[in-house]
Order: structure tokens, then C-alpha cells, then sequence
């Protein structure tokens, strides 16, 4: 099976009041780690999408590290990027199962990537959801089947709707520390902390 990872990384950060993408943890950027993570993990191809500030952001990594592209609608939320990244893993040789991740998960690294990964060879599911704080989210696998219905989201909608729709297609895996993520100054002191 081949797998492709999307990073979604085009928002505004607006409650931070700079670019969460480049706030700094362990001396790199959240940025910088997401892009470790995806380039650690044992997958087929990989892209990062960018929007708001993405020259400011860009000058933070290698950019040869990982393809980038430009979402030039991320004011239309969420779903404009993955649809982007999505299109982008279809164009050659397209994947059978995509990863979706944010920037902003500090503890998400190759290891949890990979068990995704495993967890969907071993299980046969279509959906492979990590667990935390009584729901499910991000880092999330979703084979082919769904490809379809992840281009039609709208919005800020993320692809949790679609996970939550389809039950009998999902299996989760357990990740407590994914619930931390950064939207505030708050955050990022706790995390630091």
C-alpha cells in the first residue's frame, strides 16, 4: 500500500498573533517537527501546504525538505487545504491511503505515523483515527475510498465529520499527548513548562 501525508500548515494563527508555524519547542519551529515526523515515517510521498504568511514561513525550513505548494484560498478554511494537498497526491502516481496532520501537534513524530500505518495493514479498516481526551482526531489515515468525500468537505471542517460518519470503517489508536496543540501564547508556556 502506498500512503501519502498531507500537512496542513496554511491558517493564521490569529489567536496566537503570529505564525504558529514558526513558534519554537525544543529549538525548532512546530513547523519544523510536523516536517520531521512526515520525512521520518515510512510513507510514499509527502506535501506541506502553506497559505497565510507563507513567505515568512518559508524562510524557516530547507525547502527542498518536503514539496510545498501554496493554498491561495486558506481563508476559506481548512478544507481548501486538504483539498489542495489532496489533489496534489493525485496527480502522479496517487496513493492508496493519505495521512492527515496539523503543525501544530508538538508530540506527533514518526513513531505514531508509522503505527497508523500498521495499525490499518493489521485491522483492514479505511480510517485509522489516533484517540485522546474522549474523541478522536489528528493524525488521521483514510484509504481511497474516501477520497472522494474528503474533497467535499467545506469550510473549516475537518475530516473528523467523515470518520464519525462511518464508524463501521474506523479504528483508533491510542495517542493521550495529541491533544496538546498550540493556538495560544498560553499554550505554547504550558507546553514549554
Amino acid at each position: 500500500m502506498k500512503t501519502g501525508i498531507i500537512i496542513l500548515a496554511a491558517g493564521e494563527s490569529t489567536r496566537l498573533g503570529y505564525p504558529k508555524q514558526i513558534a519554537k519547542y525544543k529549538d525548532k519551529t512546530l513547523l519544523q517537527l510536523a516536517i520531521d515526523a512526515a520525512n521520518g515515517c515510512d510513507v510514499h510521498k509527502r506535501v506541506l501546504v502553506l497559505g497565510a504568511n507563507r513567505d515568512e514561513i518559508k524562510k524557516t525550513f530547507p525547502g527542498a525538505s518536503i514539496p510545498n505548494i501554496p493554498n491561495p484560498n486558506y481563508q476559506k478554511g481548512m478544507s481548501s487545504s486538504l483539498k489542495i494537498g489532496l489533489e496534489y497526491m493525485l496527480k502522479f502516481d496517487a496513493p492508496d491511503q493519505i495521512i492527515i496532520m496539523l503543525c501544530d501537534q508538538p508530540f506527533v513524530d514518526a513513531k505514531i505515523l508509522n503505527k497508523l500505518i500498521a495499525t490499518q495493514e493489521k485491522e483492514g479498516k479505511d480510517i485509522v483515527a489516533c484517540a485522546y481526551s474522549k474523541t478522536i482526531g489528528v493524525p488521521i489515515l483514510f484509504g481511497k475510498a474516501y477520497f472522494q468525500e474528503l474533497m467535499e468537505l467545506k469550510g473549516d471542517e475537518g475530516a473528523k465529520k467523515i470518520a464519525q460518519a462511518h464508524e463501521e470503517g474506523l479504528v483508533t489508536i491510542s495517542f493521550p499527548k495529541g491533544k496538546i496543540d498550540i493556538d495560544t501564547e498560553d499554550d505554547l508556556q504550558q507546553l514549554k513548562n
